[in-house]
């Protein structure tokens, strides 16, 4: 079993991390700040987001969106540090938004779960697509509990993780951006898929907050590898010089309740990977 060392400590709850320039970049939605972090453990503050960020990607410039979850604005964080507004989410749905991704074209992902948790009754969501003219429209929906997103190499597929759906679900995508051919990717029986990402071997990681682990597994849902750690799992991704750190954030999770109340239990954790990343994230 590899060994799973930790990086950086102090977060309330890391999401949405993403390697990019030799640092993971993540969302601490917990205290509203976007955080960069590097192999040795320097951290700093890039970008202040009081109502919560969630999903970041990369446009194919290079200039960062972030998704500001709880008054639907997509954010983009110029090379200064800056950050402008590049689209507004309200007039496809007033509740929170979760993860997000940006594939090769530009094209932003974005789910939406549909109900204000944790406090809403449960119903499901739907998935949003900014094009990179900023435009916004709704390509999915019925979604359950829309949370980790990834796009595979060649921009031809999107998998998204059905955290309350207990399984991974899969869609074409068009020349056009939009989606089709909606599938089940891999029932995961008894899991709650939350941040996703996916390697060079056709393999899918995700975390899982409430069985505290990762898991890697292939479409259909053979379990290929799991990665069991002392708290909640929220994200996974690929990383490193090489493509083959697996970086995990993690806290202590005791309900949706408890989150305006926890303390800075989260962390991000490494552990070696089989396989180097591919894809968006």
């Amino acid at each position: 079993m590899p060994t799973v060392t930790t990086l950086l400590t102090g977060l309330v709850f890391g999401e949405s991390p993403r390697w990019h320039e030799d640092r993971l970049w993540l969302s601490d939605m917990g205290d509203g700040r976007v955080v960069a972090v590097d192999l040795d453990g320097k951290s700093e503050i890039v970008a202040e987001i009081p109502a919560m960020p969630m999903g970041l990607g990369r446009l194919p410039d290079g200039r960062m969106l972030i998704v500001s979850s709880r008054d639907g604005r997509l954010l983009r964080r110029e090379p200064d540090g800056a950050l402008t507004a590049y689209a507004d989410l309200t007039a496809l749905s007033a509740h929170p938004w979760s993860d997000m991704v940006v594939d090769g074209r530009g094209n932003a992902y974005i789910g939406n779960i549909g109900f204000d948790f944790p406090y809403g009754e449960p119903t499901t969501g739907i998935i949003a697509l900014v094009t990179p003219d900023g435009r916004v429209r709704q390509v999915a929906d019925g979604i359950s509990f829309a949370n980790g997103v990834a796009v595979t190499p060649g921009n031809e597929t999107l998998i998204i993780a059905e955290s309350y759906g207990n399984r991974l679900t899969a869609f074409d995508i068009g020349p056009d951006g939009n989606l089709t051919n909606r599938r089940v990717w891999a029932h995961l029986d008894g899991a709650f898929p939350d941040g996703i990402c996916l390697d060079a071997d056709g393999a899918v990681w995700y975390a899982d907050v409430p069985n505290r682990r990762c898991v890697r597994v292939r479409e259909g849902g053979e379990v290929l590898q799991t990665v069991e750690v002392d708290r909640g799992c929220f994200a996974c991704v690929l990383g490193g010089p090489d493509g083959r750190t697996l970086f995990i954030t993690a806290a202590e999770f005791g309900g949706g309740e408890s989150m305006a109340t926890a303390g800075r239990t989260g962390q991000v954790l490494t552990v070696e990977a089989p396989a180097p990343a591919v894809g968006w994230p």
